[in-house]
């Protein structure tokens, strides 16, 4: 995945430099950094960044403003507009002269990080942008996920997931994605794991089968609505919602890939691995 330029629109340095600190560390470079209005339409035309992140205060127009001269120079600017304030009244009016997303202060290193991802689709690897931007967003609510049912501490991982069937031998709950983008999850388990799993969920050693599949269910159902939830939260205008699960246990489970773009999330513990495919069609 090339480096994408970014522009940082600011009145205060600390504010520039922190952000500039943060995408150091990433797949961004940030070419310039601009402290009002005038500057970042002279910045944006010498450099012509692929994103800009706009401050909506500014000491010589607002943050509207700015991205209206931006536009007008380049009507395919990708802005992101980062605010104290986010209210409708805001939001309709960014959207009127092209604002892209928002997001409010004080915004988290993954937020903006994923939200500049979302943006930058046309100009990076899909594939690259939907791991990082939607699969790492699961990844985090496994992660989390664990520790707040179980209260496990994990090792997760995102792969690539190219076969054309996920084999399973335990227990899967399939949950569908719709909106933005459209796809599906499956959070799965062996059956060593899921006993294990729900004993520690319990407090018992002594576990029905129908026990183990409600309490996979359960966790399924919290941790992809966390998933969804956090890409929800970073890009407001396209919205992720998730369906009823179904869970089906057995051995030599064959459940086909539909044409999605699919991810295995893998989270080591110590009750066992626990597992979640997910596939999402945009990037097809």
């Amino acid at each position: 995945m090339e480096k994408v330029r970014v522009m940082i629109v600011d009145d205060s340095k600390i504010s520039r430099t922190i952000l500039a600190n943060h995408l150091s560390k990433t797949n961004f470079e940030v070419v310039a950094m601009a402290a009002n209005a005038a500057e970042a339409l002279k910045l944006y035309q010498e450099h012509n960044p692929e994103l800009v992140t706009m401050d909506m205060n500014l000491p010589d127009a607002d943050g509207i403003e700015c991205t209206k001269r931006i536009r007008g120079f380049d009507p395919e600017a990708k802005i992101i507009m980062i605010s104290a304030m986010k209210d409708a009244s805001l939001v309709a009016k960014g959207r009127a002269v092209g604002i892209s997303a928002f997001l409010q202060k004080p915004v988290s290193t993954n937020d903006i990080i994923d939200t500049l991802l979302l943006l930058s689709q046309q100009q990076a690897n899909k594939v690259a942008v939907l791991r990082e931007s939607y699969a790492k967003a699961f990844e985090r609510a496994l992660q989390q996920g664990l520790l707040n049912i179980i209260g496990v501490n994990s090792k997760t991982s995102v792969d690539s997931y190219d076969k054309r069937y996920l084999e399973i031998d335990g227990v899967a709950v399939i949950i569908g994605l719709t909106g933005y983008p459209v796809g599906r999850a499956i959070m799965y388990m062996s059956r060593d794991t899921v006993k294990a799993f729900t004993s520690t969920m319990l407090g018992t050693d002594e576990v029905t089968d129908e026990e183990m599949n409600e309490a996979v269910e359960e966790a399924a159902n919290i941790v992809i609505g966390r998933g969804a939830s956090n890409i929800n939260d970073v890009f407001k205008d396209k919205e992720m919602r998730i369906t009823p699960p179904g869970t089906i246990s057995g051995s030599g489970i064959k459940i086909a890939s539909p044409k999605l773009t699919t991810f295995k999330l893998t989270a080591s513990s110590q009750v066992g691995d626990i597992f979640i495919n997910v596939g999402f069609a945009e990037g097809e």
